[in-house]
């Protein structure tokens, strides 16, 4: 049998190129990477450094800048607990409000400084025998006592693999990587996806494009989205009594909160909430053949519901129609799907979504036994309060396998993690050790747990296959609980769920 790949570089001369030292090294300056920076600012670490790849913060909120982007999370609980913004705009933020909170984040909580910009992570190799990780960049080399990956599962766009694609003559790109510079103003465009990009860029784009051609393999279901301008007398009070945003927060959280148990244990609940759905469905479509190829044919809340008020007018444009059928095939300048429609496009815009149970990231992190994360989880994504796992230590993620949410705020979840990553270093420093490895049996019992418990919840049982679930039919996304299960869960590390090694 072959001996296994040494990942390792030349101990001497990685030792000559990583000069440089830090407590803790951070992948990623969005939501993730800025929350965990906040909190060690706030608990008082300074010898932490923030890797981004790009030249500016953001995360997913600088890179999805399509037309119509924004959140569908309500603005005063899609931000930080600790960084309230009582002036925003909308109810529902758009893009460009959330990027430029993120940059007054960065500014507030003194950032900028721990922050290379530029420097995209190429490689991370635990050494053993010095018990910390080398670290690659675009920008050299380094070496950190911790490492946290908190890139988050949204940032690698995904395309599928299209025969004849590579050949297609006009203009194609992802909704994440959205070319600003191709005019579609009269063009002929094909959108492919129809998820929560894709319900945004559609009536964008709509009244300008020739004819606009949606791809689509399976229907949303889709809610009214409960959006308005914020009225001045509302921002002047919540600047002036700010016992009033912190109210509101609550009160937003606890509707999510309650709505928890019909995702998680009792789906059935979910058919009243369709039944809203239908009934905006229907007000918005007239056509009965257009609304049959809208209505889905699965329980609600299966895949993510989708909020708009204008995705449904649009399709029912004279220019826009839609293709109930897969993308299979691009013949030169026509696309063809699997119930053999074909049209011309000059542009093809993929909203396909990202790797999600595929996070390229662990094709760079190699652990303790020489092999990659991505090797570690051939068999599935599984860590330890979606934070550890076991042969890494020492690396932490925020916002790993099991942590998303079908119904809330993923801040709620990033500070759950940041906490968790806090006293992580505070158990370091607690017990003298160098590194805490997770044990296979702490993750492997805490996955188990998470599969049993997915199997009664909206998302297994609901008929239908989302990109939650990874190539085995496994639910390694979401969280199947409330966001307050989650802070309990993550409020303290168990060394019992640990191995520590010593220097």
């Amino acid at each position: 049998m072959a001996a296994p790949a040494d990942h390792r570089a030349p101990r001497d001369e990685a030792a000559a190129e990583a000069t440089e030292h830090h407590r803790v090294v951070v992948v990623g300056t969005g939501f993730g990477g800025l929350g965990m920076g906040a909190r060690l600012r706030r608990e008082g670490i300074s010898d932490f450094l923030l890797l981004e790849r790009a030249d500016s913060v953001g995360g997913t909120w600088r890179d999805n800048s399509y037309p119509g982007c924004a959140c569908d999370v309500p603005s005063h609980l899609y931000s930080f607990s600790f960084a309230p913004e009582p002036a925003w705009p909308r109810t529902f933020s758009g893009q460009p409000h959330i990027r430029a909170y993120l940059e007054r984040v960065t500014d507030e909580f003194g950032l900028r400084r721990h922050i290379r910009f530029d420097c995209e992570l190429e490689a991370a190799r635990w050494d053993g025998e010095e018990k910390r990780w080398e670290i690659t960049t675009s920008a050299g080399r380094m070496t950190a006592d911790v490492l946290i990956a908190a890139g988050g599962p949204l940032s690698e766009p995904q395309i599928p693999d299209i025969p004849g694609l590579a050949d297609f003559p006009g203009k194609v790109f992802h909704s994440a990587r959205w070319d600003h510079d191709y005019d579609l103003t009269g063009k002929r465009v094909a959108v492919v996806g129809t998820g929560a990009s894709a319900i945004q860029i559609v009536p964008s784009i709509q009244p300008q494009v020739e004819r606009l051609t949606v791809i689509q393999r399976t229907p949303p279901w889709v809610m009214p989205r409960m959006d308005r301008d914020t009225a001045g007398f509302e921002r002047r009070l919540h600047r002036s009594f700010p016992a009033t945003r912190r109210l509101r927060r609550q009160l937003l959280w606890l509707v999510r909160e309650f709505q928890v148990g019909a995702f998680t244990r009792r789906p059935q609940l979910m058919r009243a909430t369709q039944l809203l759905a239908k009934a905006h469905l229907n007000r918005a479509v007239s056509d009965p053949e257009l609304r049959a190829k809208l209505t889905p044919d699965y329980l609600i809340g299966c895949k993510r519901i989708l909020l708009s008020n204008t995705y449904y007018p649009a399709l029912a444009q004279p220019n826009a129609e839609v293709l109930a059928s897969a993308l299979t095939e691009v013949r030169g300048s026509t696309v063809v799907t699997a119930d053999g429609s074909e049209r011309e496009v000059d542009a093809i815009v993929f909203g396909t979504g990202f790797h999600v149970t595929d996070m390229p990231i662990g094709d760079k992190i190699t652990g303790a036994a020489g092999h990659t994360l991505a090797e570690h989880w051939k068999d599935g994504l599984a860590a330890l309060r979606g934070a550890a796992i076991d042969g890494f230590p020492n690396l932490l993620m925020i916002i790993g396998p099991n942590t998303g949410l079908g119904n809330s705020s993923m801040i709620l979840q990033i500070e759950s993690h940041t906490a968790y990553a806090v006293s992580y270093l505070r158990a370091l420093d607690r017990t003298g050790a160098a590194a805490l490895d997770a044990t296979p049996a702490a993750v492997r019992s805490w996955n188990e747990e998470m599969q049993r418990r997915m199997q009664t919840t909206v998302w297994s049982t609901g008929g239908c296959n989302s990109w939650y679930q990874d190539r085995f039919g496994r639910n390694t996304t979401l969280w199947p609980g409330s966001t307050a299960a989650f802070r309990r869960a993550t409020d303290h590390v168990d060394l019992n769920e640990y191995e520590l090694v010593n220097r």
